[in-house]
């Protein structure tokens, strides 16, 4: 069973009082929890732990995926894979963070790695700011979090920077339209991205001005245009490729010509695809971190889940039995990916039966911890609960 602490004061008057107040973006206290999750050290330290490791493992798949020619197995669209090997032989094109989830973690139950979301990761602002400002409302010890994401993607960007100096800082981030959540999670990524030098920005992409032979502009309203030399987008990799091909040819020549560094880079897609699961099981098989997956249905199992290869959120997620029955299942627009089969694990729980995702940042290295709260699959309904070291 999870244990839960009870808090009362919403983290509203402490978030305005550091003038974070911006990022109050909509509902993003509606589904803050009033409970925190109660974890020891010991604990805190494994989730670190694990996801340092599996990072580790993501890289050695990759590079075995690259090396063997498997993109196909990972869904990796045909006219990203160039793209893809230059980043991933190239220093400067840095993963600046993604967010692991896990099963288990608390009250003697195994971490389990359910998936890593590698590429357009939210709940930045609840995980860095609203569950440490969530403690210090109700008079806690706001240090006893496993929680440095701010501070690690503010350094990341400043690797960023290093990385490319003779590149000038200029940033810019762009969302989609219509999904103000994702508007505020990058304003986060911005403030950082100001604290490490970078001159920042923001456009929707759809609003976004791209030059195979000059790079990634904007215009505004004297129609002068300005330049980027770097732009991090909430958008993900496979929606370009598939969905916008000649973005994805100007985008190749964009960044192979270097005429600017997109983030989280094009090999980012290889993580980001649930294909990868099965390599790594193949790699790494009964690593006590992983859940055994393979791309047939696993009838040696008493329950599997299937997954779509580029799902998101939770969506054309199936829990099925050993007869191949579907126990549970999500709706969603992904359903023309191909599947991959995952073992199934149960969540943690409290004693209402809520269940409990665990999602650990990574930038650079493991970087903060936060949970969703749902039912057996997390989709987008999903709450968000904090955490306390106790």
């Amino acid at each position: 069973m999870i244990k839960l602490k009870s808090l009362w004061k919403s983290p509203e008057n402490q978030i305005h009082a550091l003038g974070w107040g911006w990022m109050m973006g909509f509902d993003t206290l509606q589904y803050i929890t009033g409970d925190i999750v109660q974890i020891t050290e010991q604990e805190a330290e494994a989730y670190a732990a694990a996801a340092n490791e599996l990072y580790e493992m993501y890289i050695q798949a990759a590079q075995y995926v690259i090396d063997n020619n498997l993109f196909n197995q990972l869904a990796i669209p045909l006219n990203m894979v160039e793209q893809i090997k230059y980043t991933w032989e190239s220093d400067r094109h840095l993963h600046l963070y993604g967010r692991f989830d896990f099963s288990g973690g608390t009250d003697g139950h195994p971490i389990k790695l359910i998936e890593f979301n590698s590429d357009t990761a939210t709940c930045i602002p609840e995980t860095a700011v609203i569950q440490w400002a969530h403690l210090k409302a109700n008079q806690l010890d706001e240090s006893l979090q496993f929680n440095s994401l701010y501070e690690l993607l503010k350094e990341n960007f400043a690797r960023l920077r290093e990385l490319n100096e003779d590149l000038a800082p200029t940033l810019l981030i762009s969302t989609m339209k219509d999904f103000p959540e994702d508007d505020t999670n990058v304003e986060v990524l911005g403030e950082a991205a100001k604290e490490a030098g970078f001159e920042v920005d923001y456009c929707h992409v759809e609003n976004v001005h791209f030059s195979a032979e000059e790079g990634i502009f904007i215009r505004n309203d004297f129609d002068e245009y300005f330049k980027f030399n770097f732009w991090f987008k909430l958008v993900p990799w496979e929606y370009i490729a598939y969905d916008e091909p000649e973005l994805m040819e100007i985008l190749n020549q964009i960044v192979m010509n270097h005429k600017a560094i997109v983030v989280n880079p094009a090999y980012n897609l290889l993580f980001q695809s649930k294909g990868i699961l099965k390599i790594l099981w193949d790699l790494y098989p009964k690593h006590p971190l992983l859940l055994e997956t393979s791309d047939k249905p696993l009838k040696n199992k008493e329950y599997y889940v299937e997954k779509v290869l580029f799902g998101r959120e939770g969506a054309n997620v199936k829990i099925l039995d050993k007869n191949a029955q579907t126990m549970l299942a999500k709706e969603g627009d992904y359903g023309g990916y191909p599947k991959i089969y995952q073992e199934y694990v149960d969540f943690l729980r409290d004693y209402q039966g809520n269940c409990y995702q665990a999602g650990v940042f990574f930038a650079y290295e493991a970087a903060a911890l936060g949970f969703r709260r749902g039912g057996r699959i997390i989709d987008n309904t999903a709450q968000f609960t904090g955490h306390i070291i106790s």
